[in-house]
């Protein structure tokens, strides 16, 4: 039995006023177009296991998403520009994710997570704990990563696809937008 994510469109995102927020920015095609990472994990259960890790910390989750680009950086540090505590994750929908902090420099960031191949759930619950952390003012351990140099020629092909695909969901000059996240047990009758 899977899980079934729906994103609901609340209106324009504010910036945050709670100093014990985090935002995750999600690109435009996110549990939209697209509902799986590029190895099949649901978008379902990405969002659970990070809105759990920043809840296991005792903090509050917001969830936006960013429609003028498909940039991960530019979708993390704005997720930090519009949080309350300056932390954001930004998450495309291949599963490529960075954790930023709004007074970074939009190329740099707090950890980044560059081979989606390589991610699984236990690692994006690792990444909304570290975010929640960062967010506490703590300084983690960076959450493990695994690496595998011949990820890059194996996945390459399909991750440039997928960008394609995910950049037609862009739109120029939007402004990003709050969502209310309901994640529910699907029926498997």
């Amino acid at each position: 039995m899977g899980r079934t994510l729906s994103l609901t469109e609340l209106g324009p995102a504010t910036p945050g006023r709670h100093s014990d927020e985090v935002v995750i920015g999600i690109s435009p095609a996110f549990g939209a177009f697209f509902s799986k990472t590029i190895v099949e994990l649901p978008h379902a259960e990405v969002l659970r296991e990070l809105l759990a890790g920043i809840e296991e910390q005792g903090m509050r989750a917001r969830v936006i998403r960013y429609r003028s680009g498909s940039d991960l950086a530019v979708i993390a540090h704005t997720a930090a520009r519009y949080s309350g505590s300056g932390i954001g994750v930004g998450v495309l929908s291949r599963g490529t994710t960075m954790i930023h902090q709004k007074e970074l420099l939009k190329l740099s960031n707090l950890e980044l997570f560059p081979q989606a191949p390589l991610l699984d759930l236990e690692t994006f619950r690792k990444v909304g704990r570290n975010a929640a952390r960062y967010a506490k003012g703590e300084s983690p351990e960076p959450v493990p990563a695994r690496n595998d140099y011949m990820a890059r020629p194996r996945w390459q092909a399909k991750a440039a696809l997928l960008h394609i695909k995910e950049t037609e969901f862009v739109t120029p000059r939007a402004e990003p937008v709050e969502l209310e996240v309901a994640i529910s047990l699907a029926d498997a009758g």
